[in-house]
């Protein structure tokens, strides 16, 4: 099995402007995904709005440069993420579809495997 992480894009003020309708079909989805695919995931989180967020870079002088807000501005945010375990991509991709997003997306990425 290798592991791969499903990182959910959506749209925070679409889903806030959507109402409680959509927080619940959305949490509900996100419920019962967890009990039909318990055995592939491995973890995963909702995330704070982006609003909560604080974007650390290098400067050129060694230290770091503070922002406060996300690291990139895009009108869809990383809301949260699954990490699973699967046989393949293909497998990854057909977990990613049983994701409920407002109007987001969704990136599967494999996790890289370093030799020791």
């Amino acid at each position: 099995m290798s592991q791969f992480l499903v990182l959910i894009y959506d749209n925070e003020a679409e889903f806030a402007n959507r109402g409680p309708e959509a927080a619940t079909r959305i949490t509900e989805g996100h419920a019962k995904l967890g009990e039909k695919h318990a055995e592939s995931i491995v973890n995963g989180n909702a995330l704070q709005p982006v609003s909560t967020a604080t974007s650390v870079r290098p400067d050129n002088n060694g230290g770091f440069s503070l922002t406060d807000g996300p690291f990139a501005e895009t009108k869809e945010a990383l809301g949260g993420y699954y990490l699973i375990e699967a046989a393949d991509l293909d497998a990854a991709i057909a977990f990613a579809k049983e994701i409920p997003v407002v109007s987001g997306g969704l990136e599967v990425r494999p996790i890289m495997v370093f030799d020791r």
